[in-house]
């Protein structure tokens, strides 16, 4: 489906400069503009400009510049129709489409139907956790001894897998769900099926069973990867997997919990940087909602440089083990060396 013309030109209307890309950096005015440092490229002295009045940005060290839609699609990454669902979407705006013929829906962009079956995935993993006999037998009692409370859990959007091998699988592929889009978001592994003659026969199981899930959600609230924790004594088996680099999700530049935390870093002018998932989750409960932790790699600049466009202030609290302490050491001077404030604890 396209959307029309119309429903277009409401969005355009609609997507306040201003505020869309607030959502993303921390903007302060200066004259008629407001100013921050470029969240498309690394820099120390603010020479991204906003202009309200006009409706566009403009960097002054990497030339990106555009409208809303155009910032959207830039920093998301995504098509041009995909940046107008998203303000849609932000702004309560009812889409309406026209028919795209065949070779045009063939041609539907695969990053969209990979954040789909992702949403799908989050939703089947926390029913799974409220409904399923096994969720709530396994998975909801775990989440309640860390002292999660169903508030917390919903926030996080966590879930449970089942224990069987394809149990996920089979659901999605029931609700229409190809399974090449599912191996894509890493979801499903396949594996050739070495017991039939079918050179091309595969055989798909899930990549999470028996496991917690945490989901990673982009700046702007989409699940694009998943964190699992095993809950059995199983040293066969790693404690926490995470899903594989794909089209949507690239770990580098990722910060778990940094869509719930983004509106309290900007407001704290601080951000708590921690190790793990439960961290996060254990301090946003208790009140410190801006914290983010580098779950699944080691810190990057890229994830510094994704705080540093909503505050210049990091505190670290890392484990004081001796791991802890020398991870704190190094982040630290990553911190410094992209210009922001850093504090250890």
């Amino acid at each position: 489906m396209r959307i029309d013309q119309p429903t277009i030109e409401r969005i355009r209307q609609s997507a306040d400069i201003a505020d869309v890309i607030g959502d993303y950096v921390s903007l302060k005015k200066k004259g008629a503009n407001l100013w921050a440092c470029c969240p498309f490229h690394g820099e120390k002295s603010p020479s991204f400009s906003v202009s309200p009045a006009k409706g566009i940005y403009k960097c002054f060290g990497c030339g990106k510049a555009g409208d809303s839609i155009r910032f959207i699609m830039d920093i998301e990454g995504l098509g041009y129709g995909e940046a107008l669902r998203h303000l849609a979407k932000k702004y309560g705006i009812e889409i309406q489409e026209t028919v795209l013929t065949d070779e045009q829906l063939q041609a539907q962009n695969e990053r969209e139907s990979l954040l789909i079956v992702l949403n799908y995935a989050k939703n089947y993993y926390q029913n799974n956790l409220f409904k399923h006999e096994e969720g709530q037998s396994i998975g909801y009692p775990y989440f309640k001894e860390r002292g999660f409370s169903d508030k917390t859990i919903n926030t996080f959007e966590l879930g449970y897998s089942l224990e069987g091998w394809d149990a996920f699988t089979k659901e999605a592929l029931k609700n229409g769900y190809s399974l090449d889009i599912l191996a894509k978001a890493g979801l499903t592994i396949l594996k050739e099926n070495e017991q039939t003659a079918n050179p091309n026969a595969q055989k798909a199981f899930d990549r999470f069973r028996n496991r917690v899930t945490f989901p990673i959600h982009n700046v702007s609230g989409k699940v694009i990867a998943f964190g699992a924790r095993i809950l059995k004594a199983d040293k066969s088996q790693a404690k926490y997997l995470n899903s594989p680099e794909t089209e949507v999700y690239h770990k580098s530049n990722v910060l778990y919990g940094i869509f719930q935390a983004k509106n309290a870093i900007r407001t704290k002018d601080v951000c708590y940087l921690v190790e793990g998932y439960t961290d996060v989750i254990s301090l946003h409960q208790a009140g410190i909602e801006n914290v983010v932790a580098s779950s699944g790699t080691s810190l990057t600049v890229e994830q510094i440089r994704l705080i540093g466009r909503f505050t210049q202030n990091i505190t670290v609290l890392y484990d004081g083990d001796t791991a802890g302490i020398k991870a704190s050491l190094r982040g630290m001077d990553m911190i410094l060396e992209e210009g922001l404030n850093v504090k250890l604890f």
